[in-house]
């Protein structure tokens, strides 16, 4: 007997990628993951539209904090079915860039600092959330039902 070692050909894989292919292709998750690459863009380039580049710790933190929500987004929208499980990563960036002015600058803050800071973390933070919970309806959507188990009507 001769067996396919092409674990890509699985119906279960198969199954599962057509599961994540589907929640990717759902019209909010699209605007979700356009949004968050919008906040991540902003969040990168935030030090020089809101006038705190010379606080060096935090322009290299949203900086590089920025270029990570926005290739997340990406993978997010393009991958969805690859990089399902680096969707707790947003939410923990969000809450990162809430905290992060005192942190990293301490009471050297601005008030321009801490309002794109926490705005734009909370704006993660949701964006992220919302992802994971488009991940966790898809699976639930397609669980499978055993024989003797009502259903909720």
């Amino acid at each position: 007997m001769s067996h396919s070692t092409d674990i890509g050909q699985h119906p279960d894989i198969m199954e599962m990628r057509a599961r994540y292919e589907a929640a990717a292709a759902n019209p909010t998750a699209q605007l979700t993951d356009g949004l968050a690459l919008l906040a991540g863009i902003y969040l990168a380039v935030s030090p020089w539209i809101c006038g705190f580049q010379g606080l060096s710790g935090i322009t290299v933190n949203n900086l590089v904090t920025g270029i990570l929500v926005a290739l997340l987004a990406l993978g997010f929208s393009s991958a969805y079915g690859r990089t399902y499980g680096l969707a707790w990563v947003a939410p923990v960036i969000g809450v990162w860039t809430i905290i992060a002015p005192w942190v990293i600058s301490g009471p050297n803050n601005t008030a321009r600092v801490i309002v794109s800071n926490v705005v734009i973390g909370a704006i993660i933070l949701f964006l992220g959330l919302a992802n994971m919970s488009t991940g966790m309806t898809a699976t639930r959507r397609h669980a499978p039902r055993f024989a003797g188990t009502t259903q909720p009507r």
